[in-house]
């Protein structure tokens, strides 16, 4: 029998507020924006919104899979979660110690600035490194499949998750889009030199975010193996 309607939207309500209150602090975290701005340097205004489209884009379907399918996945190639935070982490610790020895000049993009670049490099870059792992990074992966996990099955309405995760998701894709479509005025309102100090101060957080994430994962994975006869 199906629970009554008042139940099944408290149970909606109480979902979408979770997966939101969980991935929101991760993912549109304040230290992605001088990031995203270095990663974008030589890009035009018109060409970082767009990125910041793709990026919100990419980030709703990779959080909406981990929320609804993400144990699923896991299981059918026989990965634990402790062994995607390891792998993750360093990844993470990879992307932001590269950053930390980036040069100030950066990178430029392949086209000039008065030519807009192909729509496949813009593509590419905003799916990796932007969206993963910068903004959607093994942290908030593991979160989101760690909410799917912890709703049980039958005990509501079957539709509360799928739709508190459609409505959550995107909310977390519309801050991303509106966090990244402001990077640019938000950092020429810093400054360059002040810019540069927190890009600096922001990928060593990042390989110490990587580390923190490897640490959680392989302290599990520990704990697993010593309670293994």
């Amino acid at each position: 029998m199906p629970p009554p309607l008042h139940t099944a939207i408290a149970e909606l309500i109480r979902t979408t507020l979770l997966i939101v209150g969980a991935l929101f602090p991760i993912v549109d975290s304040p230290d992605n924006i001088p990031i995203f701005l270095t990663l974008t340097t030589g890009l035009s205004t018109d060409s970082r919104i767009v990125l910041a489209r793709k990026v919100a884009v990419y980030g709703f379907g990779l959080l909406i899979v981990s929320v609804l399918v993400g144990t699923h996945i896991l299981s059918f190639f026989g990965i634990s979660l402790p062994v995607v935070q390891v792998g993750g982490g360093l990844i993470v610790t990879a992307t932001g110690w590269v950053l930390l020895n980036r040069p100030d000049d950066g990178d430029k993009a392949p086209q000039e600035r008065s030519k807009p670049p192909l729509a496949s490099y813009l593509s590419s870059k905003a799916f990796y490194p932007l969206t993963m792992p910068l903004t959607v990074g093994p942290g908030s992966i593991s979160i989101a499949i760690a909410v799917g996990a912890n709703h049980a099955p039958g005990s509501e309405a079957r539709w509360a998750l799928p739709v508190a995760a459609l409505i959550g998701c995107a909310f977390i894709a519309l801050t991303i889009y509106w966090m990244y479509r402001f990077a640019e005025p938000i950092g020429r309102i810093v400054g360059d030199t002040a810019m540069n100090v927190i890009i600096r101060l922001s990928s060593f957080i990042l390989v110490c975010i990587g580390v923190q994430i490897v640490w959680n994962g392989l302290s599990t994975l520990l704990v697993a193996a010593k309670l293994t006869p």
